[in-house]
């Protein structure tokens, strides 16, 4: 079959031929219908080869819905034909965090060699891919595969950190969110779904801030020198009660600490290699900060069912397997509006 593979670091990735894989006990495999690209591929890819946790090649790819193979020996719960997603934080499956649904934030995974799908193990951008266990499959439910499949991280990692601040955003508080990509499109969606908060998003070019607007946004506003100011003026000089940085670089986290709220939280969701000071004068009084990694498994399925109930439309530029190098490269490039999607058998 065909996949997508990250072979040398500092390289792009290129499709190459591989077997075709075959369950094992326990596994099913699955024709893969879509897959998404992710900038965190990009920094796993860019990583000196001493903090690869893996060996390489790898087949790329952590988002990924497809139909089902084959089962291998002793699987129940699915059936051959049956459209699913995949949830790509896998865990050992028995912790407390794991029993909790929990499994991105299980503490065992790198003492057992447990590797998520495109984070390790082998990905989802490929024709056929194997699923570790059946708990790591959730029923599509009539959804299109190019909208859902972003929904399993796109979708799924914003959900998981509004989730955990939504206690902050009462009417009249206000929420930021930097960075209107992939995940940041969909971080404004579920704030106007989910909370009643006033929603301010940032970007560096006029084109994501039209998306913002488009995604209901109350205020789109340049992530310039001037945002912060024009931040407590929105807010009469208090401040956000969350912001939400899809970024995380040295810059956005800077302008985070600075548009805060006392008392407020900023969330570092994005992989950008920034620092907060964490520290009296850098940051107001009062202030937390989490960094919150994917979702959890009910949470996948809280993202599919608003998806069905029509709260989130998804932006998706569509490629095929022999395309994806190209979607790498748009990505790099800051062209992608919304989420790539790589349509394996197109």
């Amino acid at each position: 079959m065909k996949a997508l593979q990250f072979h040398t670091p500092g390289e792009p990735p290129s499709v190459r031929t591989v077997p075709d894989p075959e369950p094992g006990p326990g596994q099913v495999l699955l024709k893969v219908d879509a897959a998404g690209v992710c900038h965190s591929d990009e920094v796993i890819m860019n990583s000196p080869v001493e903090r690869l946790w893996f060996p390489l090649p790898l087949t790329l790819g952590h988002e990924g819905v497809g139909t089902v193979a084959a089962c291998g020996q002793g699987v129940t719960g699915v059936g051959v034909g049956e459209k699913v997603a995949v949830y790509g934080a896998w865990g050992c499956g028995v912790c407390r965090a794991c029993a909790l649904g929990r499994e991105n934030y299980c503490p065992h995974t790198e003492r057992l060699g447990i590797l998520s799908p495109g984070l390790g193990a082998p990905g989802t951008i490929a024709e056929y891919m194997l699923v570790d266990d059946v708990r790591h499959l959730v029923p599509l439910d009539g959804l299109d595969p190019v909208s859902a499949v972003p929904l399993t991280d796109a979708g799924l990692t914003p959900y998981h950190a509004v989730k955990r601040v939504l206690p902050r955003l009462v009417p009249g508080s206000t929420a930021v969110v930097i960075g209107v990509g992939g995940l940041g499109h969909l971080g404004v969606q579920l704030l106007r779904a989910l909370s009643p908060t006033t929603v301010v998003a940032l970007d560096v070019t006029e084109e994501k801030l039209d998306l913002a607007r488009a995604c209901d946004a109350h205020h789109a506003l340049l992530s310039d020198g001037q945002a912060a100011r024009t931040l407590r003026e929105l807010t009469g000089g208090l401040g956000a009660e969350v912001v939400l940085d899809f970024v995380a670089s040295d810059v956005t986290l800077k302008s985070a600490a600075r548009m805060v709220a006392k008392e407020g939280e900023i969330s570092v969701v994005g992989l950008g290699g920034g620092g907060l000071g964490m520290a009296a004068g850098r940051v107001p009084y009062g202030v937390t900060s989490t960094v919150p990694y994917w979702g959890t498994r009910p949470e996948l399925t809280e993202v599919l069912a608003l998806s069905r109930s029509g709260a989130l439309e998804v932006r998706t530029e569509t490629y095929s397997l022999d395309e994806a190098p190209l979607a790498y490269e748009r990505l790099h490039a800051g062209k992608i509006t919304g989420r790539a999607v790589v349509l394996p058998h197109a």
